[in-house]
């Protein structure tokens, strides 16, 4: 057994999101088709300049895929914006600090809110939804309750969380300290180990 480099896990993601077994929803039973590809935090940089490329090689010829992109960063400055918050909330943030924000913050995020701004970015011919801005939007927003709000909106569309911190296929382990909370409903999607026979 050996551990994978971010940079060979990030080569494999091409082959495996292509695999008709991953757009098929295929060998995974009942569950939806939601994968989770952790990483160590201090590679974030190195995963989201990689994001645009591999959205290229998979939406290229011969065979283009429909690739979405919902940044929950975004989705969170979407739903302040249109509140007209945002900037109090960024007023408030540097004056008063992180947890003042989270404080004042929070209540009005509900990931109900996040699916349904996801939802509308869909136009039913998606082949792979990517997750992103999961780091970004902590504490205001948590990637598993997201998850759970997905659940009844994505039920053929596979959904591919890119996540900073560590995912075992039970816990989800933001920045790789923070417990977020058990989750058994996504698979890891390019292991960082690698098994040799």
């Amino acid at each position: 057994m050996s551990l994978l480099t971010i940079h060979q896990r990030l080569n494999a993601l091409l082959p495996v999101l292509r695999s008709p077994r991953l757009l098929g929803n295929q060998g995974i039973g009942n569950e939806i088709g939601f994968y989770i590809f952790d990483y160590d935090p201090e590679h974030e940089p190195l995963v989201q300049q990689h994001i645009p490329q591999l959205r290229s090689q998979l939406e290229a010829p011969p065979t283009p895929l429909k690739v979405i992109e919902c940044n929950l960063y975004s989705a969170v400055l979407s739903i302040l914006e249109e509140r007209r918050v945002l900037h109090k909330a960024f007023e408030l943030e540097s004056r008063k600090g992180s947890a003042a924000l989270e404080k004042s913050v929070k209540p009005m995020v509900r990931s109900e809110q996040v699916a349904e701004l996801i939802q509308k970015q869909l136009q039913g011919d998606e082949q792979i939804i990517f997750l992103t801005g999961v780091g970004a939007c902590y504490p205001i927003l948590r990637s598993h309750t997201v998850l759970n709000n997905l659940h009844p909106v994505l039920d053929r569309t596979p959904l591919v969380m890119f996540f900073p911190g560590a995912y075992d296929g039970h816990e989800l382990r933001l920045f790789n300290t923070l417990k977020d909370d058990n989750y058994y409903r996504a698979f890891p999607l390019v292991p960082r180990q690698e098994y040799l026979t």
